[in-house]
């Protein structure tokens, strides 16, 4: 059985996160998207508040869910009995971290392969960060993340 692990903050999810969460649930048996809980991070939304959302925008889904982890991903990894950990790429430089990233995780875990999967054009300029920022600027994120999370942003600003 193929379990794949798409970790992040997700603070919020966008539309280029549910792009590779789609596109991930046809290739792995079941994907867990796995919500960091970063304390080194000021966040948005609470932990909480994220999972709930998502929840919501991946019940199409029938094989993918959602839950939180700390510490190192490949632990986590292991608990879950995962061989796949999926990342999606933007840009160049987006390559260069989740590369460094990926040969320490199969130093530490060489049971688990990292896939990469390159978001689609429309996506590629897409960040939780960016969202945030427009919105915060009263711009328009009208397409960006799902109905639900605009709504929810909408609602925090």
């Amino acid at each position: 059985m193929q379990i794949g692990i798409y970790p992040g903050s997700f603070d919020p999810i966008t539309n280029g996160h549910l792009d590779i969460i789609e596109r991930a649930s046809k290739i792995c048996d079941e994907v867990i998207v796995a919500v960091l809980k970063n304390t080194n991070k000021n966040p948005m939304f609470t932990l909480e508040e994220r999972v709930a959302l998502i929840e919501e925008v991946i019940a199409p889904y029938k094989n993918v869910k959602v839950e939180c982890f700390s510490g190192l991903l490949v632990d986590y990894a292991r608990q879950k009995k995962a061989n796949v950990i999926i990342k999606g790429l933007r840009a160049v430089s987006d390559f260069e971290y989740e590369f460094q990233m990926a040969l320490m995780n199969r130093k530490l875990c060489p049971e688990v392969e990292t896939v990469f999967l390159m978001t689609s054009s429309k996506n590629s300029y897409l960040s939780s960060s960016i969202v945030k920022e427009v919105a915060r600027f009263g711009g328009c994120i009208e397409g960006l993340v799902p109905d639900n999370i605009k709504q929810a942003i909408l609602k925090k600003i």
